[in-house]
């Protein structure tokens, strides 16, 4: 008898890929997020799952929050990401930057948050800095 191929669960990220080659691996800490874009769309995706450990995880000590509460947000449900535009510093290239918007419902009703985001890298790892909401 021959195995059923199911298709891929499409990442909620949407950068067009599976979740389980695209954020999968950076959510479950088998590979290291190699660029701010990526670490941004994972932890839209950690945001989307209520993935507090790896939200916490990539934030950046200096601006990290003590905890993250989903119970005020439970009925926030993220449905799409566009990435606006992304760029690594010319001068230090452990900075970049992230400029996104975020789709998402609350109560049936939809919202979108446009952020600019930075992000630095420590020890070849990348960190969510901090984000100015436009």
């Amino acid at each position: 008898m021959k195995k059923q191929k199911f298709l891929s669960e499409k990442c909620m990220c949407d950068s067009g890929k599976a979740f389980e080659t695209c954020c999968s691996p950076y959510l479950q800490y088998l590979k290291i997020v190699p660029t701010a874009e990526a670490l941004m769309r994972s932890r839209y995706t950690a945001y989307a799952r209520h993935d507090v450990n790896y939200l916490l995880l990539t934030w950046h000590i200096s601006t990290r929050p003590n905890s993250i509460d989903f119970e005020e947000s439970s009925s926030l449900q993220w449905f799409r990401l566009e990435v606006v535009k992304h760029y690594q510093d010319s001068v230090d290239v452990n900075k970049a930057v992230v400029e996104f918007i975020a789709f998402y419902k609350m109560n049936g009703r939809a919202y979108r948050l446009h952020e600019t985001s930075f992000f630095y890298k420590q020890e070849d790892r990348w960190y969510y800095l901090e984000g100015d909401i436009h």
